[in-house]
């Protein structure tokens, strides 16, 4: 199929992603970014036929990839879950207009029972992860509770403060503390946001469900600024999408 056959119409989207093995590639992904060789064990099927569907969402805009941090060799894969967000509503609407649905304010979410616990890890916990802790407890109101740690704690850093500051939210005091501070603790998910915090497999009791955002690291890059902005924003959708499925499956599962 086209690129441009996905964007065209609700019905080019649907047969797109209507495949069994590009629907299964969609499902991965948004639980996890993944690499080639995990989606080929997960989906078991042979590399060349999972890269051909990744090729064929990728040129219709639904998945992109990035090399990882840690690896040069490696290519991490991600699905644009705002994307196919639009495209699914888009399709619904086509089929009847009283479909359409509005998105849920920020603030407006309700957690039945306790609250979830999510804590996020990246490498230094100077940016990325206490900005995904600061986003998630902010855009829930409250809901749902986050933590976040490094594996090698470095201090905050200030861009992420003064990014986080531009969206009305304080972070300067917060302290960044290391992975095994939450050795013992029992969380409902787990996310890292570093390539390299992934690969260490750090575990924790229960087991939680564990996600893995691959972010390239803002204080590497040589935007400066810029670059933690773009971070924010990619956060933003993420902890957004998080906030609805916490709240709509609030079930434990391990991935």
């Amino acid at each position: 199929m086209a690129a441009t056959g996905a964007h065209a119409s609700p019905l080019g989207f649907l047969q797109l992603v209507g495949d069994p093995q590009r629907w299964r590639l969609l499902v991965e992904l948004a639980r996890s970014d993944r690499r080639v060789g995990e989606l080929t064990e997960l989906c078991r099927r042979p590399q060349n036929l999972v890269s051909y569907h990744l090729g064929e969402l990728r040129r219709a805009g639904l998945v992109s990839s990035r090399r990882s941090s840690a690896d040069r060799r490696d290519t991490y894969y991600r699905v644009d879950v705002a994307r196919c967000s639009e495209l699914f509503g888009a399709a619904a609407a086509a089929l009847q207009p009283g479909l359409r649905r509005d998105p849920l304010p920020p603030g407006q979410t309700t957690i039945r029972g306790r609250a979830p616990w999510v804590l996020f890890l990246c490498t230094g916990n100077s940016a990325r992860s206490q900005m995904a802790e600061a986003l998630l407890q902010a855009r829930s109101g409250g809901a749902i509770r986050a933590s976040s740690a490094g594996s090698d704690p470095k201090a905050l850093h200030p861009d992420a403060v003064g990014v986080m500051a531009a969206r009305g939210i304080d972070i300067s005091g917060r302290p960044t503390k290391h992975l095994n501070r939450f050795a013992r603790s029992r969380f409902d998910r787990v996310i890292t946001l570093c390539d390299k915090v992934r690969e260490i497999g750090a575990e924790f009791p229960g087991p939680p469900i564990t996600s893995h955002w691959s972010m390239p690291d803002p204080a590497a890059d040589a935007s400066g600024h810029s670059a933690f902005v773009r971070t924010a924003d990619d956060l933003e959708t993420r902890v957004g999408l998080l906030i609805a499925e916490l709240t709509a499956q609030p079930t434990r599962r391990a991935s």
